[in-house]
């Protein structure tokens, strides 16, 4: 009976989340965050705005950029940076603009993710001390350099190398963070990462601000960016902090406000992705939650129709439906295409990545459908086949690899074909695109391989010659996926994969 009666209040429980989480109250939440997320871009309309992938996606129409900043490197005691996700670009944009503001969401109980709150704190402060041993290091070697570097702007004894972390950060904790901060940054200079460019770049040090829909802006003493003595990186946390589910009313519908709803997509986007969403926001939020589902199978549908005369990746997918609903619904895809964001115009060539002088180029398989007639031969790794100009057998290779969580050997076993491939149109001289679903993980891990197996130090193709006389280490590898990830800014390499790349090459190694 006991069993029983606590049965009966989990499904209760359940069935009253399912309530609260449906698809209009999530759109909703975000449309009506997305008000605050425009008012503070307002206040600094000369700083550009950039999405934290994937959950700030959703929170406006238009951004400058993206980036990819975890909540798990801030977990406490699960602190890290990582060298694969070094979000360079993110620092160079602030330096050239003045600073930028970063969006993001949380879900209920937090003001801010620890993305926020942790994880870009400890980013921006390894960067700053980077950057005043590099400005050390030249003050050394040349004491012309000890006021002022003229190439840098900076004086590197007014460098703030200090950790700025939000007050609701325990001491405990930040003292914690601060002793594994040497040696984060060792990690860093050792990596390969070109700290002279970030040093040229930026005037002043990064410095993290924090703004919530709790802060208190006084409009009319709003600072001028340009007046602070560092690099603001503004970190907007999109969301409401209230700790009860807020039923909201207009003249029209109810509805229940989420906060952090863009957060987890796949378990309530049906196929939306923010591009979509945006395309239709007034659409979708005026019809009301009755016939909102039924409008986004309708508007997903119709983009996976069109995408697919278009020989793009479009595949239909049955999702089960869930217990509320009282009758099924196709939903083409599960997964956001990140791809067709919008984005501003000083970023529209970002589709295909070329790797300096390689002829090595990374993108989507939807920007190599539509872009093939642009390289020599096209690598694709995506779970789909893709319509692409060549006519010659040997310049298109379809690799159907799936992600690290649905096969851990899927790469592994693909990859000798992959090297293969490219070794014998590079050796040809001819230029290679290999791409994936989002161009983002399983292209990047084959792009790294093929890198390391046929390039040597200086990205020189040497068929090979320097990996065999040389093997590969963990920190060879790291050093090799930064200098991927310094020109395909979107990369976001999973660790299960970069695992099956590693042991790929280890096996390799082994036997030459």
């Amino acid at each position: 009976m006991e069993n029983e009666t606590k049965l009966s209040i989990y499904r209760a429980a359940r069935t009253i989340k399912r309530k609260d989480n449906t698809l209009y109250n999530a759109l909703r939440s975000i449309y009506e965050d997305s008000i605050f997320v425009g008012e503070i871009s307002q206040l600094w309309p000369q700083l550009p705005l950039v999405a934290n992938l994937r959950c700030g996606l959703w929170y406006n129409p238009k951004f400058h950029s993206t980036c990819y900043f975890k909540s798990t490197d801030g977990h406490t005691n699960n602190w890290s940076f990582n060298t694969s996700r070094l979000n360079f670009h993110i620092a160079l944009l602030a330096g050239q603009k003045g600073g930028c503001i970063i969006v993001d969401s949380t879900r209920r109980g937090k003001r801010f993710p620890d993305s926020m709150s942790k994880t870009i704190p400890i980013w921006t402060c390894v960067l700053n001390r980077s950057i005043f041993n590099y400005l050390n290091k030249l003050s050394n070697a040349d004491a012309s350099l000890v006021k002022q570097d003229s190439n840098t702007g900076c004086n590197s004894h007014d460098w703030d190398c200090s950790l700025h972390l939000p007050l609701w950060v325990s001491e405990t904790e930040k003292a914690a963070i601060e002793d594994r901060l040497e040696g984060w940054t060792k990690d860093l200079e050792t990596s390969g990462a070109d700290i002279a460019i970030l040093a040229s770049c930026l005037k002043k040090p990064l410095r993290p601000l924090w703004i919530s829909q709790r802060t208190v802006i006084w409009i009319n003493e709003v600072p001028d960016y340009d007046s602070w003595d560092f690099t603001p990186i503004i970190l907007v946390s999109a969301s409401s902090t209230s700790g009860v589910i807020q039923h909201r009313t207009t003249s029209e519908f109810s509805w229940n406000y989420i906060p952090g709803a863009g957060d987890d997509e796949e378990s309530w986007a049906r196929g939306l992705s923010p591009n979509l969403f945006w395309n239709h926001a007034y659409d979708l939020i005026s019809t009301g939650p009755d016939v909102c589902n039924q409008k986004v199978a309708d508007i997903v549908e119709k983009d996976r129709v069109y995408r697919a005369r278009r020989g793009q990746d479009a595949p239909q997918i049955t999702v089960k439906p869930s217990i509320s609903e009282s009758s099924p619904c196709l939903d083409p895809l599960l997964c956001s295409d990140l791809s067709n964001i919008m984005i501003s115009s000083s970023d529209e060539e970002r589709g295909i990545f070329w790797l300096g002088y390689t002829n090595l180029a990374l993108g989507s398989s939807q920007i190599a459908a539509e872009h093939s007639s642009n390289v020599d031969c096209v690598l694709n790794c995506d779970q789909w086949p893709i319509s692409v100009h060549h006519q010659e057998a040997e310049a298109y290779l379809h690799l159907p690899i799936v992600s690290s969580k649905m096969d851990r050997f899927s790469l592994f076993n693909n990859l000798s074909s992959a090297v293969n491939f490219a070794k014998s149109n590079l050796t040809k001289g001819r230029t290679l695109l290999i791409c994936c679903h989002d161009g983002e993980d399983i292209s990047v891990c084959v792009c790294l391989a093929i890198l390391i197996s046929l390039f040597n130090d200086e990205g020189s193709f040497d068929d090979g010659k320097s990996f065999s006389e040389t093997g590969i280490t963990k920190c060879e590898m790291r050093r090799r996926l930064v200098y991927v990830c310094k020109f395909a800014i979107t990369a976001r390499p999973s660790r299960g994969n970069l695992k099956q790349v590693f042991s790929f090459l280890n096996s390799e190694v082994a036997e030459v």
